[in-house]
């Protein structure tokens, strides 16, 4: 009888770990998804110069669907105004772009850990910069 006692006690702990390799695997392919389209995004914006609204629009919609959030939780700093591509390197020609998207459960059975749903939650931020191919018209 104890040892069904110790065993009935022990298991959901031992759950846990089972339920955090399948949460992990989770989030890195949310997390490999939403690379993959910032980086669509982004090859987009070189060759306009800019992020242009619709990219924005493009980018939040897709980043929410791949973390299943609404499209207003998805950050987006990226330049706007039109970059032009010089003959020789200048920092005036890279586009600077900003995406962070929420992940909203980082540990599996925080609860029963005594770890609030806040405090299990955090950012996926993508930051970086990329040299404008846009040519001046002349």
């Amino acid at each position: 009888m104890k040892q069904f006692i110790v065993m009935a006690a022990v298991l959901p702990l031992l759950m846990i770990f089972v339920m955090q390799f399948s949460l992990e695997q989770q989030n890195q392919n949310r997390i490999a998804a939403f690379q993959e389209i910032v980086y669509s995004i982004k090859e987009q914006a070189r060759q306009e110069g800019r992020f242009t609204p619709a990219m924005k629009t493009a980018l939040a919609s897709a980043a929410a669907k791949c973390f299943e959030v609404d499209e207003s939780e998805i950050i987006i700093e990226a330049d706007s105004d039109i970059k032009y591509r010089r003959n020789t390197f200048d920092e005036r020609e890279l586009i600077h772009y900003k995406v962070k998207a929420p992940i909203k459960k980082i540990m599996a059975g925080n609860r029963l850990l005594g770890i609030s749903d806040d405090a299990n939650s955090g950012w996926y931020v993508i930051e970086g910069s990329a040299a404008s191919e846009k040519l001046r018209d002349e």
